[in-house]
């Protein structure tokens, strides 16, 4: 495919390989961008931001309905994009499909929704004649950075509200899957959207990033990435908003009251859904004692039912890691914590880019698996005394994205409800659960700001006040 530059294809003799991940077959090629692709990016931005801004809200309601229309009509090409080029099966390509089309729909409900509110200005002494409102402007141009491991959804998550709230959209996706950007792109173009507002430059992230993120036309920087990256994004970015969303190392808790069959299948699924390269998949679950041999049981029995294989088939229940490097990585960090004393209950090999669902125990405090973002199919148990205990090992890394607890008893659920350091506490669900309009974010290293279509057009907007003096 082609890149887009302001609404135009523009192609390259330069190319980056789009790799199927479970073989390295080619899947497409994509041009390879450069510094100067961002800037006439960010040009033609300057643009798509004049002529979106002044669109009235019904015209991007219409765009964005149609477009999840079209995207509709495309579905099974989209979920085979997703899949080729990426982790996840065909049926977790689907559902990301399903999910980004709820995405785009939900951005153009709330692009009338986009309110301010009167203000009582006769309220300070001095100003009885005063009357006035808020209402909200766009900010500018969006610089929309993402990752691998959502690559339909997660863009739809940063291009949705940007244009919904008026504004215009450079999108960078990750190198290894560009093509479902493109694809969202497309589907927009075709609904109507005028070509100014949206480009897709492709390229590798050390040639366009930093052109990007330190251009002062760019008035936002939404990334979802790792933390390293998220931190040199900060750096640059200078005076402009930041969104931020950097993965966890995300915790459950299941109690001796819990419903075990329910704990069993949640936390399973939840561990290993795209491989684990999910910012909100399980990698912690404490369990208490009394319960902690029989959930360990059942949790290895059903993980060994697993099949991975080509993430095309639709039989497969878990396909490749995104790279053999990274498949490399995992295996690493598994050997290093059973070299610190940890005990694999199954998994902990690979075959290519191919890693066994990975369960483990007798995790030391100060392994990687034990207190950083694994982001692959390993999944550490361990037996604690209490909910207390529960909640101080629950909160003793650097991130707070998403935390779970199993339990039927309510005071349980209120006490890790307030005491969990997360942006969301799940009650009997894992941790991998979310819909696409609620507050989505984090706490410490998980990032900064909180994405949800309504909640990023906050960001995404600004407040303006109006004051008559009468």
């Amino acid at each position: 495919m082609k890149m887009i530059i302001g609404g135009k294809w523009l192609d390259k003799s330069a190319k980056i390989d789009v790799l199927n991940p479970f073989d390295d077959s080619l899947v497409d090629t994509v041009p390879e961008g450069s510094a100067e692709d961002v800037k006439k990016a960010i040009t033609k931005a300057e643009k798509g931001y004049e002529i979106n801004k002044n669109l009235p809200a019904h015209k991007r309601i219409s765009i964005l309905k149609r477009c999840a229309e079209i995207m509709q009509d495309r579905f099974e090409d989209l979920a085979i994009t997703i899949a080729s080029e990426g982790s996840k099966t065909i049926s977790e390509a689907r559902k990301e499909v399903g999910r980004a089309i709820n995405t785009i729909t939900i951005s153009a409900e709330e692009a009338r929704r986009i309110n301010g509110e009167t203000i009582p200005f006769d309220s300070a002494v001095g100003s009885e004649n005063r009357m006035g409102y808020y209402y909200r402007f766009p900010i500018g141009i969006i610089a929309a950075i993402t990752p691998f491991n959502d690559p339909l959804n997660l863009v739809a998550h940063k291009v949705g509200p940007a244009i919904a709230g008026g504004n215009s959209v450079v999108v960078k996706p990750a190198t290894v899957t560009p093509l479902s950007a493109l694809k969202l792109a497309e589907c927009l173009l075709d609904a109507g959207l005028p070509g100014e507002i949206i480009s897709v430059v492709t390229g590798h992230g050390r040639e366009i990033g930093e052109a990007l993120v330190t251009d002062p036309r760019i008035r936002m920087v939404s990334f979802t990435g790792g933390v390293e990256a998220g931190e040199i994004v900060s750096h640059l970015a200078g005076l402009k908003k930041i969104g931020m969303e950097l993965g966890s190392n995300s915790p459950v808790i299941v109690l001796n009251d819990a419903n075990l069959d329910n704990a069993v299948e949640s936390c399973v699924s939840g561990s290993f859904w795209a491989v684990g390269q999910n910012c909100i998949g399980v990698q912690r679950i404490y369990i208490e004692n009394d319960l902690y041999t029989e959930f360990r049981d059942r949790f290895v029995q059903r993980t060994l039912k697993y099949k991975t294989g080509f993430q095309l088939n639709e039989d497969t229940d878990m396909g490749p890691m995104i790279t053999k490097a990274e498949a490399i990585r995992v295996i690493e960090w598994v050997d290093e914590a059973v070299k610190m004393g940890a005990k694999t209950l199954c998994g902990g090999t690979r075959k290519g880019s191919l890693v066994q669902p990975t369960v483990m125990e007798n995790m030391p405090v100060g392994a990687k698996l034990d207190c950083q973002e694994i982001f692959g199919p390993v999944v550490s148990l361990y037996p604690i005394d209490s909910l207390e205990s529960a909640v101080e090992k629950s909160n003793s890394v650097n991130y707070g994205l998403h935390a779970a607890i199993f339990t039927s008893n309510l005071n349980s659920a209120h006490y890790a409800i307030r005491n969990l350091d997360a942006g969301s506490v799940i009650i009997n669900d894992s941790t991998d659960y979310r819909i696409d309009l609620m507050p989505f974010g984090g706490v410490k290293n998980s990032g900064l700001g909180r994405e949800g279509i309504k909640y990023a057009l906050q960001e995404m907007t600004e407040p303006k006040v109006v004051c008559f003096n009468l």
